[in-house]
């Protein structure tokens, strides 16, 4: 049987880190997080707060052929009705350590370990590879947990899209740029600080978001988890003023919120 070969990548962002790609049949939902605007959360001396809901329920969403979970120890990335969608979902690819605690449907990948997600109908396939990132600055593993980003290829396709995943710029990144033509990047930013355990930013800055532009040399860059909670120290403003800084502002592109989206190519 001939397999059938997926177009171009959809994307429909649902707010934060969450984010639908459905590359023809196959359909991936990164970091699930469906609570409403307003809910806290609280462990230990750590304090979060969604300023932002989404801009689609699980329901309306129905069901993924996989979730790709960057980490599950943090709310901002998995909050409590994300969680209970995750039994939904074919699959959950994640990281090891996340996988050994979540168990049901839930596979870890460790760096540069790759599967093949399949359609419902199994007509079409996207290979997910897994790949380096570090939340935080050097040393702070123990405190952050493990974290994962992934890459996706198809056959037929121009080239990767890339999901950062919650992480700084560091040399597993720019490895992350070696090894594949990344033709969309979607970069967790807002650099996050959680005053709690430090003034350091847990996730990109603008400025390390000119430095994966750079590195990729991709066609678009797809900023996503810059708004939508209070410890986010950077937004929409911020990165616009570094990539026009840069000269590399004809690359951003802002999705709107429950809109799907085929990326054409960027303004020059």
């Amino acid at each position: 049987m001939t397999t059938a070969q997926p177009p171009g990548p959809l994307f429909t962002y649902i707010g934060g880190p969450t984010l639908l790609i459905e590359i023809g049949r196959v359909r991936f939902l990164t970091d699930p997080t469906f609570d409403p605007a307003g809910s806290r959360y609280a462990a230990g001396p750590v304090r979060l707060e969604k300023t932002s809901g989404p801009a689609a329920g699980p329901d309306a969403l129905h069901v993924v052929d996989a979730v790709l979970l960057s980490n599950d120890q943090h709310v901002d990335n998995l909050d409590d009705t994300g969680r209970v969608y995750l039994t939904r979902a074919a699959s959950v690819l994640t990281t090891v350590s996340g996988a050994g605690w979540l168990g049901g449907n839930a596979a870890g990948l460790a760096p540069w370990e790759s599967r093949v997600v399949r359609s419902a109908d199994g007509t079409e396939s996207v290979t997910v590879t897994a790949t380096p990132a570090r939340h935080g600055p050097p040393g702070s593993e123990p405190l952050q947990g493990e974290v994962v980003g992934f890459c996706l290829e198809w056959a037929g396709g121009d080239g990767a899209v890339y999901l950062s995943g919650d992480t700084v710029w560091f040399d597993g990144v720019a490895d992350v740029a070696r090894r594949f033509r990344v033709v969309t990047a979607v970069l967790f930013l807002g650099a996050a600080v959680i005053p709690a355990k430090g003034q350091e930013h847990l996730t990109m800055t603008a400025e390390e978001a000119v430095m994966a532009a750079r590195a990729f040399k991709p066609k678009h860059v797809v900023p996503i988890h810059y708004e939508g909670w209070a410890h986010l120290s950077q937004g929409k403003d911020e990165v616009v003023s570094a990539f026009e800084a840069a000269g590399v502002s004809g690359k951003l592109v802002w999705l709107k919120s429950g809109r799907p989206t085929t990326l054409g190519r960027p303004a020059k």
